[in-house]
């Protein structure tokens, strides 16, 4: 089963290549920290403030690929945790077709925030971390 979560913050430090971001349930009190890179924080922060910049930077770029073979960032899911590692999928529906692609989850995120796509985590996962911490 998966849970809707929605991005509850972003912490970026100057001091650190680890950045934060932090899942938080919508309809409870669960939530979880996921450490990303500096540039995928940035790239996050970037499109949730709707921050343009002059030429597509790397998610501006595939979501134009997505929307120009007429597909539609449908949804996130974070689906496994293995060794200390979040792996995500993009689901995309494409002519009534949906394609599911591996992803990072900060990259997916930075993807899906700007067009408000919802994230998903899978209870398994949520159950683990939520233990953990």
């Amino acid at each position: 089963m998966e849970v809707r979560m929605d991005l509850a913050r972003i912490v970026i430090s100057d001091t650190s290549e680890q950045q934060i971001i932090v899942l938080s349930e919508r309809s409870g009190a669960r939530q979880f920290p996921i450490v990303i890179g500096i540039t995928e924080a940035w790239a996050i922060d970037r499109r949730v403030k709707e921050i343009a910049t002059p030429r597509p930077l790397t998610h501006d770029l595939l979501a134009n690929v997505i929307r120009e073979l007429n597909g539609e960032l449908e949804k996130i899911v974070v689906h496994d945790l293995r060794d200390h590692t979040f792996y995500a999928k993009l689901v995309i529906r494409q002519n009534g077709k949906l394609i599911e692609v591996d992803s990072r989850p900060s990259d997916a995120i930075a993807l899906g925030v700007a067009s408000d796509t919802p994230i998903y985590v899978e209870e398994s996962v949520l159950n683990e971390v939520c233990e953990e911490t």
